[in-house]
């Protein structure tokens, strides 16, 4: 019933990104602005600009993200022109969320920051066993997004900050059950209708064009077939990759290292408890918690008198349902993780197995707490981490050399423009070259000559004209580049001869689509004319948004849109490349009867659609008052029919 909404899912999942999901704080808007202010302008919002340099720093940052969580990800993808303007549109959206949070004067308290700061499990990891931050590998972490502890923690506030402005449309979000009923009643109806399709495959079987009217197709296509202008160049590339490789650790520096360590490795110290609870809930009366608390008492005397009658109180006088059956066993935990903090600070603060606590207080009520067993923190000897850590020390001394060199590469690249042999020399770097480099990466480009601001800055005049050194880009994964054209070959057009079997695709193509909409047209003017002229017809098949059974979603919402009061009638659709099709809708057939899970999810699915609308309302009329604008253009998709006629084009 729902596959529509299935097959669709991305699509919402991106307006959910776009709108509600917050940003990833680790590279947040508040320290984009540390970069250089005067660099050209691609947005602007509340009178503040976004530049290129932000908009370049923040795709580097997702796109790395991306490749750490998926390595097997296509990096083309994450490069391609459409992509890189959804992140310069999520930067616009950070700054219209910021600015209407401003303005709302909507702050995040200081015990909201640290209760966000508690959720998050990469912070989690960084805790010693006693369940303090480890300050050092906080600052590491951080370091290696380019950011501070403080600058960290005001992108985090910031994020909570906005996420009240649109918080409060999705949330609030609300629909009668008729809404909900007319609309899902409209989404998952179903047609019986009969398709006939006219393929363009079939109709340029037919056609054997002749030379002439091959070439009259090439010259009226030319541009398809030109030779994209190309240069061929050098470049060199400074990356923490090999800057690591020439860090040497020394085996003193190793042992003290993991000294000072050693508590984070392996695996923590895990304990078992038992509890009994005495309820009462934090917001009951003074005296409803007292008497608990005298119960609770009381059961701890006896328990001082007899501690190996723990189990059974529990099973007699415990009140969490959950636990007493099986004398309040709550299993095992490590400090602070799966367990309420009070249990677990209780736990650890007892000193061997079979102690029992004081009464403790909860939000939930009065807990006397057990510890039934100890698994103590099991620590890898030295030998066995050995690699981990040459590995980690040699990747943070290389960070802290890294930052060094930038500068000096940058300097080096500027000051001698004319050639890249000096910081090659200087710095010990390779010079590479590459063939046929063109102004947007070729088909399987990897690495540098894949990043466009460095094709970019290949082909602006400076370099294409004085075969100058580019500037130092930041090429993302800790890379810089700088390159320089070597020679240049400006676009001419491609010979009919080389080309003549991609024209002659192209040709057919073209010719056959028009035929097979020729054809669909006339065969839908004379059977809507004459109906009983429409014999041989195939099987009839039950159409829907969510079941489109294989048929083109043109055709299917045609079908769906044909007026029910004059069933039968015929409907065509022009299907661009794919050529034409006619369908005889016969009659509307009744969807399927819906069980009450199935009607409560539907409404579900409403509401959070309705919600997403409203938000999406409200962003909008939030770009208009901080006047937002996006100062470059939208890629435009390429053309289907285009990409498979000429792909010398491309």
């Amino acid at each position: 019933m729902f596959e529509f909404i299935r097959r669709h899912t991305k699509l919402i999942m991106g307006v959910l990104f776009l709108l509600i999901i917050p940003s990833f704080v680790l590279f947040g808007v508040g320290d984009y602005t540390r970069f250089n202010e005067g660099a050209s302008k691609v947005a602007t919002v509340d009178g503040h600009a976004i530049t290129q340099m932000e908009w370049d720093n923040a795709h580097r940052m997702e796109t790395d993200r991306l490749r750490a969580s998926n390595p097997s990800l296509d990096g083309s993808l994450l490069d391609s022109p459409a992509l890189k303007y959804a992140t310069l549109e999520r930067l616009v959206r950070d700054r219209v969320l910021i600015a209407a949070a401003n303005h709302g004067h909507l702050i995040a308290t200081d015990a909201r920051l640290a209760a966000e700061l508690q959720q998050d499990p990469t912070i989690s990891a960084l805790r010693r066993a006693d369940g303090t931050l480890d300050m050092d590998r906080y600052r590491q972490l951080l370091a290696q997004q380019g950011l501070t502890p403080e600058g960290f923690e005001a992108n985090v506030r910031h994020d909570l900050s906005s996420r009240q402005v649109l918080g409060g449309v999705v949330e609030t979000g609300f629909a009668s059950q008729a809404q909900a009923d007319v609309a899902m009643n409209a989404f998952l109806e179903r047609r019986e209708a009969r398709v006939v399709r006219f393929a363009p495959a079939e109709f340029a079987a037919k056609l054997n064009p002749t030379d002439a009217e091959l070439e009259a197709f090439y010259k009226t296509h030319a541009a398809r077939y030109q030779a994209p202008e190309s240069a061929r160049i050098e470049y060199v590339v400074l990356d923490l990759d090999g800057v690591k490789k020439a860090v040497n650790v020394s085996e003193q520096d190793l042992r003290t290292y993991y000294e000072q360590n050693a508590a984070t490795f392996g695996t923590p110290e895990e304990r078992r408890a038992s509890h009994i609870l005495i309820v009462a809930p934090k917001d009951a009366p003074a005296a409803e918690r007292e008497k608990a608390r005298a119960t609770a008492t009381e059961l701890l005397a006896q328990l001082r008198q007899a501690p190996g009658s723990f189990a059974d109180v529990a099973r007699k006088s415990s009140q969490d349902d959950t636990s007493a059956a099986s004398g309040g066993d709550l299993g095992s935990f490590q400090r602070d993780k799966g367990i309420d903090p009070v249990i677990s600070q209780a736990t650890y603060a007892l000193a061997k197995q079979g102690d029992i606590s004081d009464v403790v207080e909860s939000d939930f009520g009065y807990h006397i707490v057990q510890l039934t067993g100890v698994k103590a923190a099991a620590v890898p000897p030295f030998e066995t981490m050995r690699a981990q850590l040459e590995e980690q020390l040699r990747t943070q001394e290389a960070q802290k050399h890294f930052s060094e060199l930038a500068e000096e590469f940058r300097n080096a690249v500027y000051e001698q423009s004319d050639s890249l042999q000096p910081v090659a020399d200087k710095l010990k770097l390779q010079i590479h070259t590459a063939d046929n480099v063109t102004r947007t990466p070729a088909a399987g480009a990897t690495g540098v000559l894949a990043n466009q601001r460095f094709l970019d800055a290949l082909f602006s005049a400076d370099a294409l004209d004085k075969k100058r050194n580019t500037e130092a880009l930041d090429a993302g994964g800790n890379q810089l580049v700088s390159g320089r054209i070597v020679s240049h070959s400006a676009a001419h057009a491609r010979p009919f001869t080389e080309v003549r079997d991609e024209v002659r695709a192209a040709f057919l193509a073209q010719r056959g689509a028009e035929q097979a909409r020729q054809e669909g047209q006339a065969r839908l003017k004379a059977w809507t004319e004459q109906p009983a002229t429409a014999t041989s017809l195939p099987a009839p098949v039950a159409l829907s948004r969510d079941e489109a059974q294989g048929q083109p979603a043109a055709l299917v919402e045609a079908v769906l849109r044909a007026d029910p009061a004059k069933l039968p009638t015929f409907v065509g659709v022009d299907l661009g490349a794919d050529g034409y099709a006619v369908a005889r809708v016969d009659k509307v057939l009744p969807h399927a009867e819906q069980t009450a899970e199935l009607a409560s999810q539907s409404r579900l699915r409403y509401e959070q659609l309705w919600g997403m609308a409203e938000a999406l309302s409200y962003y909008e009329s939030l770009k208009a008052r901080y006047k937002a604008q996006i100062l470059v253009p939208r890629p435009e998709a390429p053309s289907a029919l285009t990409m498979g006629a000429a792909p010398a084009s491309r």
